[in-house]
């Protein structure tokens, strides 16, 4: 395997490892509530602090891997959240839970706005990189609640940061022993053939990108965290052990997972906004029909609605890799990375306030069903010149 290949392997495990370190406690948190004499609506604002330092700190992670080095970065990021993890599972009071959580969510806010950047420096198309990048990250989330699941089931839920957190470690020095520096170039190519893109266009393709991100970003965290306690309550036919649970999100987030090579692959080829509108517009009744769905049709409805969230990734990626200049790329992606985990941590609350008022997921999809559709507004008016990337970049 060439050593572009092992980089490639190595960054794709990092997004995994992101995800999964970031979803471990919205499923162990059913098996943590009671050892601790906390409600699920008490205990999940525990983690607000990681969700809300996952976004905050993009923005200097992205300023040091420029400026530093995004290798070293990245030594960092597994490193630190294995780190991060393994605290947090040695903790013995709710305010060392929330402050593990918080260190997760410091080291795991690396990865998006450093790895990515490495991933798509040098590529002319990037939607099947990007798209197989995204398969990675969503089989974290989705291992995240089977493996939560599974050794909270086993072990304890101690087990399930504690393991994870041990392998982190063991890969972040891997990859610091077999991926070396990389050279940067002193000059970026010019753009080859294509037509210079106006300043209006610009600032009309990041506005629409600052709505997607936003929107988007909430609706995938809301759902990501709500769902193990959605299976929970409207899976009873289903399964009613925290294994199961973890089974059934794994599977839906398995599948899901899928879309992003499906979108990856279309935005090679076709124009952003034939891709974008589609893929949002299903998103709205799905998201509506799984506020009142009850065990196999819930679970059919989950597997529909994440397929379309989770595809929606990698279109917002690839408008940031395409109108980004090489030398300060890890910092447009850590703009893009703020605005969306910013956005996302409103999503803590809003999952717990709502259960907590209503004693039901109900109106949180509705919620997140009419944020679908200013997406899609904001989806329609993409500009059609906008295609897919037609430039490489030095990397």
């Amino acid at each position: 395997m060439d050593k572009n290949r092992v980089t490639q392997l190595f960054l794709n495990l990092g997004h995994a490892f992101d995800h999964l370190f970031m979803l471990i406690f919205p499923t162990v948190v059913l098996a943590m509530a009671p050892e601790f004499g906390r409600s699920y609506g008490e205990m999940l604002p525990l983690s607000l602090g990681g969700f809300i330092m996952f976004g905050a700190c993009s923005l200097p992670a992205g300023w040091l891997a420029d400026r530093w080095s995004r290798r070293g970065m990245m030594i960092v990021f597994f490193i630190g959240i294995g780190a991060a993890s393994m605290l947090t599972g040695l903790a013995g009071s709710t305010v060392q839970i929330g402050l593990g959580l918080t260190l997760v969510g410091v080291f795991g806010a690396i990865y998006h706005p450093v790895g990515i950047s490495m991933l798509v420096s040098g590529h002319d198309k990037v939607g099947r990189i990007l798209g197989v990048n995204g398969v990675y990250g969503n089989l974290g989330v989705a291992f995240a609640a089977l493996i939560a699941g599974a050794l909270a089931y086993w072990i304890d839920w101690r087990a399930a940061f504690l393991l994870p957190g041990a392998l982190s470690i063991a890969i972040g020095i891997a990859f610091a022993t077999m991926v070396p520096p990389i050279a940067k170039t002193a000059a970026q190519p010019k753009r080859d053939g294509g037509t210079d893109i106006g300043r209006n266009t610009l600032v009309r393709v990041f506005t629409i990108l600052t709505v997607a991100t936003i929107c988007g970003g909430i609706i995938f965290n809301a759902t990501t965290i709500a769902m193990p306690k959605v299976f929970d309550e409207r899976l009873t036919e289903l399964t009613r052990t925290t294994l199961g649970i973890g089974v059934l999100v794994s599977l839906v987030y398995a599948f899901a997972a899928m879309a992003q090579l499906v979108v990856g692959h279309l935005i090679d080829r076709h124009s952003i906004r034939s891709v974008f509108v589609p893929v949002v517009a299903l998103q709205v009744p799905l998201l509506f029909l799984a506020g009142s769905m009850q065990n196999y049709a819930m679970l059919l409805v989950a597997l529909a609605m994440m397929f379309f969230v989770f595809g929606q990734i990698p279109i917002n990626d690839a408008m940031v890799a395409a109108y980004t200049d090489e030398k300060w790329r890890s910092r447009a992606f850590a703009v893009r990375y703020v605005v969306s985990f910013g956005a996302s941590a409103c999503s803590v609350p809003l999952v717990a306030h709502v259960y907590r008022t209503t004693g039901d997921f109900k109106y949180l999809f509705f919620v997140l069903a009419a944020m679908a559709s200013v997406m899609l507004v904001a989806a329609i008016c993409v500009p059609p010149q906008v295609q897919k990337r037609d430039v490489a970049y030095a990397s």
